[in-house]
């Protein structure tokens, strides 16, 4: 297998980027959140890996219910929503997502 790497240089350090990405993927959270739907943020804390060193890791919820077509919300829980948890050591990001359905005690 033929490998090939393109390299482009780019008008800001590695850390400034860094900063750009966290913010704009924050920026877009709030964008997409409405009305108790979008993302809510549980966790943002950095944190370290043997292997890739220092980095940011998130855990959110993103509530669906309301973006789903009618006639999956007619089988879907309204307190449906995916659990995203992150790990970004940049370049390289882990991600975990999860389905999960609040259970609701009467």
């Amino acid at each position: 297998m033929l490998t090939k790497e393109y390299r482009i240089c780019m008008p800001l350090t590695v850390e400034e980027y860094k900063i750009g990405q966290l913010y704009m993927i924050a920026r877009h959270s709030l964008e997409q959140s409405d009305a108790g739907n979008g993302v809510e943020v549980v966790e943002n804390k950095e944190c370290y890996d043997e292997e890739h060193g220092k980095g940011q890791y998130t855990e959110k919820r993103i509530h669906l219910s309301s973006r789903l077509p009618y006639w999956i919300q007619a089988f879907c829980p309204k307190v449906f929503y995916i659990v995203e948890k992150g790990w970004n050591y940049y370049p390289f990001t882990i991600t975990v997502i999860e389905a999960c359905i609040r259970h609701i005690q009467t």
